[in-house]
């Protein structure tokens, strides 16, 4: 075989071994994660795979492991920023461990379209299933279905049979909710998301536990459904009365919305009004004003949530993370009264 040849050919598990100086025998143990080998071992045995950018044949390896090296998503939350960034994120870490990938996206929630995306995932032999779904009649189904493969929710449902990884939006809503009572505001209205879905449950808790222990006033939650579309259309509705001070947005995009509805109308931010949102998006600190929000580490739950499910893929024992708290991130859309 020439050189160009040499070249041209896909590195076999003879040639990592050959440049790690050990055994094919090894190098197949250490691609299985057999317990019997040495660290130093393994490190030598890596860096020839990354070295040769070798790519081990996923079927042979399925055959032998009973495991398909293979992950789930299962997600109904497309085009949102956080599930996009924590998609990306789940993606990167699986990579790192020699995970694929495979996203199913939701394009409803009824019990036969999450059976049936289940169910596609079962067929791909995916060795577990991270959970993208903030509906609580998702957990219920996947709960009646019995998954027979572990899988971890980002979400924060109480009762879910999986591991919540997510940042506790109960505290966050409760943070945005009190900074604006610290800065006078005693009228604080809250423009909710859609209903059933977890987050929103969870964030207009925060805000009604905030307003109580604070002994103000609370108002009808005004139900939204996550877009800027809508809150422009709550923006001009409200700026017809203005019997408030401030409002909280469920995310980001309805509160940017809301402060161009009010804009429109002739209702300034924050001078006359106070806006708040959620999630921090990368545009929200580019708006004008600029949007004061909690932000949330999406890249560190896609972390954990890979972490969390191979070691239970591994029969490991399950990583202990400390707590991922939200952060206020203070601009200029909420001023003192």
């Amino acid at each position: 075989m020439n050189a160009a040849s040499e070249r041209a050919r896909t590195p076999s598990i003879r040639d990592v071994a050959r440049l790690a100086g050990v055994s094919h025998q090894t190098v197949s143990r250490v691609l299985n994660d057999h317990p019997s080998i040495r660290p130093e071992t393994k490190a030598k045995v890596l860096d020839a795979i990354s070295v040769l950018d070798y790519r081990p044949n996923l079927a042979a390896r399925a055959l032998v492991t009973s495991r398909s090296n293979t992950l789930g998503i299962l997600s109904a939350t497309v085009g949102e920023f956080g599930p996009t960034s924590a998609i990306a994120a789940i993606e990167e870490a699986a990579r790192a461990e020699g995970y694929s990938v495979s996203t199913l996206n939701l394009t409803d929630t009824t019990p036969e379209a999450i059976g049936t995306a289940v169910r596609q995932l079962g067929r791909e032999h995916v060795d577990g299933i991270v959970v993208l779904a903030p509906q609580v009649r998702v957990f219920n189904v996947l709960r009646g279905m019995a998954a027979s493969v572990p899988f971890v929710s980002l979400q924060t449902a109480s009762g879910s049979d999986g591991v919540t990884l997510a940042a506790d939006q109960v505290h966050g809503a409760r943070m945005v909710t009190e900074h604006m009572i610290s800065l006078g505001h005693s009228e604080i209205l809250h423009l909710a998301g859609p209903q059933d879905w977890i987050e929103a449950e969870s964030r207009m808790r925060g805000y009604l536990e905030a307003l109580r222990d604070a002994d103000l006033p609370t108002f009808p939650p005004i139900r939204g459904d996550w877009t800027a579309d809508f809150g422009y259309f709550a923006g001009r509705e409200l700026s017809r009365r203005v019997d408030f001070t401030a409002v909280f947005a469920a995310n980001d995009l309805m509160a940017i919305g809301l402060m161009h509805g009010f804009r429109d109308s002739g209702v300034r931010v924050p001078e006359d009004v106070s806006v708040a949102g959620f999630d921090d998006v990368p545009v929200a600190a580019h708006v004008w004003p600029t949007l004061t929000t909690v932000h949330q580490d999406f890249h560190e739950v896609g972390r954990r949530a890979v972490a969390m499910l191979l070691a239970e893929i591994r029969g490991e024992t399950l990583p202990v993370f400390g707590a991922l708290e939200p952060e206020l991130r203070v601009r200029e859309s909420a001023s003192s009264r």
